[in-house]
């Protein structure tokens, strides 16, 4: 069995795992609430056993358990001092997930001490550096919700069931071919997406095309000083760029707190310490909360034409003023690219995914995209497959800008709206979809009916539009039309529908009608 097929098989046996829990709670709630308690309790169970694994490590020479060296003060403070210090929390030994599934599996167990175990976690963070990072981290799993039972002992039952089948899930295992955390996180979150509708896709992008954009800001670059995403949902975007290039730190802003919380969780369930990401949880346009810091790439898949307030206070705004527009309030997509070119590096790179208007609509969108155009900062327009993204089948288009181009006289266009494997539910981009976008990219070629490399001439000839068959022509020649031919059928069945109205007139007189 090949590697990837090894992959894919233990995949499947772990999606079927993550369903089947699922299902416990399916009948008490909705799919977006069940799996707030699924990634919940992956996520302490993933914490409890870093500190168990991270204790351990720190008593390997002394020969003594965590669980006694905690009943000794002196140890008791050292372990507590090291743990915050190197992970940013700890867990009192009664707290740890397996004293739990103990206390289970002896007919023990109560909801309340689940709950003790989250408080612990969060209370052993205050004060450190590592508290805002851990703040109100479990906020979305209400273990008091009459959902889960009307009282404490049916919805310790049912908690204690789902601990059981999470208990079964192997983390980490010498024949493991996958990141089991990070795949259970990414399948209940695209799950979740492909079930809620279309505010699901304001925090989950499809996997091949957060392949495109990490690819497409790492090019040419291994080591990043930072990444940047000013609208990052649940953090995939942030950590796809990672298995591209080493990223020494994650900046992101969500809005929404929910997602706010996923993001922060994904990030320390990929292993990214406390200390190496700044998440924050506010408006990015209205507030943003990284301003004076730039990026070596930035990567977005900002909700699209959101509202936002295009107050006129923004024209004084360093990100805004110098364009003499703001975008409308209704469709608030120039202002994240705005926002994204002030913040970007001279050397850095940034693509972003939006929905296709933004390449056409005038007024002042089109007097921000005709500032962006000539001061040279646009470099490359994709256009996508149409119904490639949860809860939308509109089209999207990725824009890749840079403030200093090597190719400053031109701007690549490429229409891939045709490469595509249809699904059930949405349209799939293929590795060799992905493959060929990639190296049309880095070698900036023309290729027939897909891509075209425009001088700044030309756009500027057509008033700055950027709409992609304006400059990749995908039209087919019509086949030549043979009239005689054509002609001599059209006789041909004339002269049949002839003979047919003679059999015809012939039947109705024998019936007499």
């Amino acid at each position: 069995m090949t590697v990837s097929e090894k992959q894919q098989e233990q995949q499947s046996n772990l999606h079927t795992r993550l369903w089947a829990i699922a299902n416990d709670l399916r009948g008490n709630m909705e799919a977006n609430e069940f799996k707030n308690y699924i990634l919940g309790l992956i996520f302490y169970r993933y914490l409890s056993e870093k500190v168990e694994g991270r204790a351990e490590s720190l008593l390997a020479e002394d020969n003594i358990s965590y669980i006694e060296a905690w009943e000794n003060d002196e140890y008791r403070e050292a372990l507590q001092e090291e743990l915050l210090s190197q992970i940013g929390y700890f867990i009192e030994p009664k707290y740890l997930f397996s004293s739990l599934k103990k206390a289970i599996e002896e007919g023990n167990f109560d909801i309340e001490m689940l709950q003790g175990a989250v408080n612990d976690i969060t209370e052993s963070t205050i004060g450190q550096e590592s508290q805002e990072d851990f703040d109100h981290l479990f906020d979305d799993m209400d273990l008091t919700s009459t959902k889960l039972g009307r009282d404490v002992k049916s919805r310790s039952k049912l908690i204690a069931k789902v601990m059981g089948n999470i208990a079964e899930i192997p983390f980490s295992h010498e024949d493991t071919e996958i990141d089991v955390l990070g795949d259970a996180y990414e399948f209940l979150i695209s799950q979740f997406a492909a079930n809620a509708g279309k505010k699901a896709g304001e925090f989950y992008t499809p996997q091949q095309v957060s392949k495109i954009l990490a690819k497409l800001v790492t090019v040419g670059k291994k080591d990043l000083k930072n990444v940047y995403d000013p609208a990052c949902g649940s953090g995939s975007l942030l950590l796809r760029v990672a298995k591209e290039a080493k990223v020494r730190k994650f900046y992101g802003q969500e809005l929404t707190s929910t997602t706010y919380n996923l993001a922060r969780m994904n990030m320390l369930l990929h292993d990214v310490s406390y200390q190496n990401f700044d998440i924050r949880n506010d408006d990015t346009l209205e507030h943003p909360r990284h301003i004076e810091l730039r990026f070596d790439a930035i990567v977005a898949n900002p909700p699209y034409s959101a509202n936002w307030s295009a107050d006129d206070k923004f024209l004084d705004d360093e990100r805004f003023s110098a364009y003499g527009k703001l975008a409308p309030k209704s469709k608030a997509d120039y202002a994240f690219i705005q926002h994204m070119i002030y913040q970007l590096d001279d050397k850095g790179t940034m693509a972003v995914v939006l929905p296709h208007g933004v390449l056409f609509r005038g007024a002042s969108e089109g007097i921000i995209r005709k500032y962006l155009i000539e001061k040279n900062y646009l470099d490359t327009v994709i256009g996508l497959p149409s119904n490639i993204f949860f809860g939308t089948s509109i089209p999207t288009v990725i824009l890749v800008f840079k403030k200093c181009r090597e190719n400053s006289e031109n701007v690549l266009f490429i229409d891939a709206s045709s490469n595509f494997e249809k699904g059930k539910n949405q349209n799939l981009l293929r590795d060799e979809d992905v493959e060929k976008i990639l190296l049309t990219y880095a070698e900036r070629k023309v290729v027939d009916k897909y891509s075209y490399v425009a001088t700044l001439k030309e756009i500027e000839q057509n008033d700055y539009n950027l709409n992609i068959p304006r400059y990749v022509d995908t039209s087919e020649e019509e086949e030549p039309i043979d009239v005689k031919k054509v002609k001599a059928e059209v006789e041909k069945l004339d002269e049949e529908i002839k003979g047919i109205d003679s059999q015809l007139e012939l039947l109705l007189r024998q019936l007499g009608i």
